[in-house]
Parts: C-alpha cells; sequence; structure tokens
C-alpha cells in the first residue's frame, strides 16, 4: 500500500500548536502525546511530518520568520526609502499580535531549553534583516540618511523596535504613552538621529502608515 500522503493542515496545526504551549507553559508542557491530543491526530504525527521534537521546534522558529519575511517583503520599494524603513516597524508590530506564539519562540521570548536549537537556528531568521538593511542602505543613498554602516543603523532600528513590541505585547505601555505613542517618538527619533530632517520624517511616517496597510492587506488576501 501507498502511504498517506501527507496533509499541510496537520503540519501547520502541529506548528501552531507547539508554539502556543512552548509560550505559555515552557519546555515541561511539550510532548509529541499532548500535541497530538490537542490537534486531534495521532502521537506519531511529530515523527512523520518532523523527525524529531528538536526538529518540530526547530521548524516553529523557521515558520516565525517565513511569515514575517512574507509581510515585509510585501512592502517592496516605494520612491521614499525613509516610509519604508518606517513601514517594515509597523508591519514587525503586526506581525508580533497576528502570530503571538511563533513571535515569542522565534526571538526566544518562548522558553525552548531543553531542545537542540543552535546558533544558526537562531541567525536563520537574519535574511529577514536584510529587507530592512537594504532599505536602510536606500536612505544613505538618496541623502536622507547619513552614511555608514547600514546593517548597525539596521539593528538599532529592530533592537528598538523589539522592546516596544516586547513591552506592548506584555501590556505595559498605557495611554497618553501607549505603544503607538511610543514607536512613533522612538522612530522618529531614531530617523532624525540618523540624519534625516525633523519635518521630512514627519512625512515619511504619515506615508509609512499606507504602505504598510498595502503590505498587510497584500498578505492577508495571498492567505
Amino acid at each position: 500500500m501507498s502511504p498517506r500522503p501527507l496533509q499541510p493542515e496537520v503540519r501547520n496545526a502541529l506548528l501552531e500548536t507547539a508554539a502556543s504551549v512552548l509560550a505559555e507553559e515552557g519546555p515541561s508542557g511539550l510532548s509529541s502525546r499532548r500535541l497530538a491530543k490537542d490537534v486531534g491526530t495521532s502521537s506519531t504525527a511529530v515523527y512523520t511530518y518532523f523527525g524529531s521534537m528538536d526538529d518540530l521546534v526547530r521548524a516553529v522558529v523557521h515558520e516565525g520568520f517565513a511569515r514575517l519575511n512574507v509581510s515585509m517583503s510585501a512592502i517592496g520599494d516605494s520612491d521614499d526609502p525613509v516610509a519604508d524603513v518606517v513601514a517594515h516597524g509597523r508591519v514587525y508590530r503586526w506581525n508580533a499580535f497576528k502570530h503571538t506564539h511563533l513571535y515569542q519562540v522565534m526571538l526566544g521570548l518562548g522558553n525552548v531549553a531543553g531542545f537542540s536549537l543552535t546558533n544558526d537556528d537562531r541567525r536563520h531568521g537574519r535574511y529577514v534583516l536584510d529587507i530592512l538593511i537594504s532599505s536602510v542602505q536606500r536612505c544613505m543613498d538618496v541623502g536622507r540618511f547619513r552614511d555608514g554602516d547600514a546593517e548597525l543603523v539596521a539593528h538599532q532600528f529592530w533592537t528598538a523596535l523589539h522592546g516596544i513590541v516586547t513591552l506592548e505585547l506584555g501590556g505595559y505601555l498605557f495611554e497618553p504613552y501607549d505603544a503607538e505613542a511610543c514607536f512613533n517618538a522612538q522612530v522618529h527619533s531614531l530617523l532624525v538621529g540618523n540624519g534625516d530632517n525633523r519635518q521630512a520624517a514627519h512625512v515619511s511616517m504619515r506615508r509609512a502608515v499606507d504602505i504598510g496597510d498595502r503590505a498587510l492587506n497584500t498578505t492577508e488576501e495571498a492567505r
């Protein structure tokens, strides 16, 4: 008899459920028996679809970055690279809330202790950062940012944004200094700090809203 074909929906359900358990309960709650019960499949499904529990956790990390990459790539290159940089930040925030459990696991907020993730696994998502680095470099090329290390500047944006998103997910940001207010203030400071004109930065930030919304609509329609 031919083996039963793999079902993408079962694989996705295992990924989503594993991410949820890791984010909410830590590695002690994650087992093939638990996943099988929650997903409604056999206890051998993890090994059928992923090979091992380590490979499942690795796949959760990779899936998180893959979904972020789809949304970030949808931004493309407009005629305003500063607006594109800001739009990347807005999409990053949206992705964190759309795929909260995946986000928490892929960036270390969910505990994966006990599973064999390597530094290479953690570096896997760097291809997503390359998209932001490219936009930062374009800002330098057109004179909106000072010449410098585009990768370092991209890291500055990423680390600042990650801090805001972490506090936002935890519910620690309140009006009048809620996440949107902190995001706008932090991003504007980073734009100006890297050489942009204050007023031009404000204009680009307003443009970024539409750019980000279009990217999100494209991402949603593709699913």
